[in-house]
C-alpha cells in the first residue's frame, strides 16, 4: 500500500546494447527492490554479443523485447514503452544498481503533486560510492547556451556526497540514467526524439514537459549507483559528436526564435574555441566530431523547423541558468554547483 491506496504499477524500461554482467547485476538489484509492482522490460538494441540470450534464461519474470536494429537509447526506450503496462514509466540504464527503497521514494514524490511530471533519484558512482556520478548527480540544470550541469557535478569536477544536496527540489532535467515519469505525459510528447539517438534526449523531454507547465524534481532519499559510460565510453568521439549536435538541436528548436538567434553566435564561438583546444591536444577525432555536428545542423535545418512546428508556440522558461557555465567554470574557477 502507498498512502492508503494500491501501489501503482511501474514499468521499468531498460535499453540494452551488450554486456551480460552489467545487465545481470542490474536485474538482480531490481529483484531486491522492496517495491512489488514492477513491470520490467529489457529492450535489446541488436546487441553485438550473446548477452541477452544468457540473461534471458536467468530472469523469467522480465519481458525481453528484441529490436532488429540499434535504436539508440531514445528509440530503445520508446520501443519499450510500447510494450509497457504501467501507469508510470521508469527509464533506467542497464549499468545501475539500486538501494532497496529507491522506487518507493520516487513514486511517493511523484504522487505528492499532480503537477510533477518526472522525478530523479540521487545518482552516485558505482566505484566511488561516496561520490556523485557524472551522469546526473543530485539533479540537473542547464545554462542559457544549453550546457548541462548538476548538483554534485560541474563539467569534470565531481563532488563527494556529504549530504549537501539531500534536499528534494525542483530541477531542470532528470538524468536518463534513472527517472520516473507519468506514462500519459510521455505518450503525449511522443516519447524521446529518436533523431537524437542518445545523449541529451532526456533534457529535451523534460524541457518539453516544462513547456506544458509541469515540474521536474529530484528525490535524494532514492539512491542508485551508476557505472557510467559503459556502452559509449567518455573517450568516444561519437559521444562528443552526439553531445555537441544534440545540444545545438535544443538551442535552435526549444527556445523562442529571437532567443535562439541571440545565443547561437556566442555558442559557436565557444564551440570553435573547444575545437581549437582539441586540435592543440592532438584529439583529432574529437575536433572532427565538433565540426561534424555543425555540418549536420546545416544540412538538417528542415528538421529543426519541424521540431518547432510540432510543439507550437515556444515560451521562455524561467529556471534556465541565465549565465554561461563555461565562463563560470573555466574563467572564474567556480567548480561546484554551490559556488555558481
Amino acid at each position: 500500500m502507498l498512502g492508503g491506496a494500491t501501489l501503482p504499477l511501474v514499468s521499468v524500461i531498460i535499453p540494452h546494447y551488450g554486456g551480460e554482467g552489467i545487465l545481470s547485476e542490474c536485474l538482480i538489484s531490481l529483484e531486491n527492490t522492496d517495491y512489488s509492482e514492477l513491470d520490467i522490460i529489457v529492450v535489446d538494441n541488436n546487441s553485438p554479443d550473446d548477452s541477452i540470450n544468457i540473461v534471458n534464461k536467468r530472469f523469467s519474470d522480465v519481458n525481453f523485447i528484441q529490436s532488429e536494429y540499434n535504436r539508440g537509447f531514445a528509440g530503445g526506450c520508446n520501443f519499450g514503452v510500447q510494450h509497457a503496462k504501467g501507469e508510470y514509466i521508469l527509464i533506467l540504464n542497464n549499468d545501475t544498481i539500486h538501494e532497496k527503497d529507491w522506487v518507493t521514494h520516487l513514486v511517493n514524490r511523484l504522487e505528492s503533486n499532480n503537477n510533477i511530471s518526472a522525478v530523479q533519484p540521487k545518482i552516485k558512482n558505482y566505484k566511488k560510492r561516496d561520490y556523485f556520478d557524472y551522469a546526473g548527480g543530485s539533479g540537473g540544470f542547464m545554462d542559457k547556451y544549453c550546457s548541462p550541469f548538476a548538483r554534485g557535478r560541474v563539467f569534470n569536477t565531481i563532488e563527494k556526497d556529504e549530504g549537501q544536496y539531500d534536499v528534494p527540489c525542483q530541477i531542470f532535467w532528470a538524468s536518463g540514467t534513472a527517472f520516473i515519469t507519468r506514462r500519459n505525459i510521455f505518450e503525449k510528447l511522443m516519447g524521446f526524439d529518436e533523431t537524437m539517438f542518445a545523449h541529451m534526449e532526456e533534457i529535451d523531454y523534460h524541457w518539453k514537459c516544462q513547456m506544458l507547465g509541469y515540474e521536474i524534481w529530484v528525490e535524494p532519499q532514492s539512491v542508485v549507483y551508476h557505472h557510467n559510460a559503459i556502452t559509449l565510453p567518455a573517450t568516444s568521439a561519437h559521444k562528443t559528436y552526439l553531445n555537441y549536435r544534440n545540444s545545438l538541436i535544443l538551442l535552435l528548436s526549444n527556445y523562442p526564435p529571437i532567443v535562439s538567434l541571440q545565443l547561437i553566435f556566442p555558442r559557436i564561438i565557444m564551440e570553435f574555441l573547444s575545437l581549437i583546444k582539441e586540435v592543440i591536444f592532438f584529439r583529432w577525432n574529437h575536433a572532427l566530431a565538433i565540426f561534424r555536428s555543425w555540418i549536420w545542423i546545416l544540412f538538417h535545418l528542415g528538421y529543426v523547423c519541424r521540431r518547432r512546428r510540432k510543439f507550437g508556440k515556444i515560451q521562455q522558461l524561467n529556471n534556465i541558468y541565465k549565465k554561461s557555465i563555461v565562463v563560470k567554470y573555466f574563467l572564474m574557477q567556480k567548480k561546484t554547483y554551490r559556488e555558481l
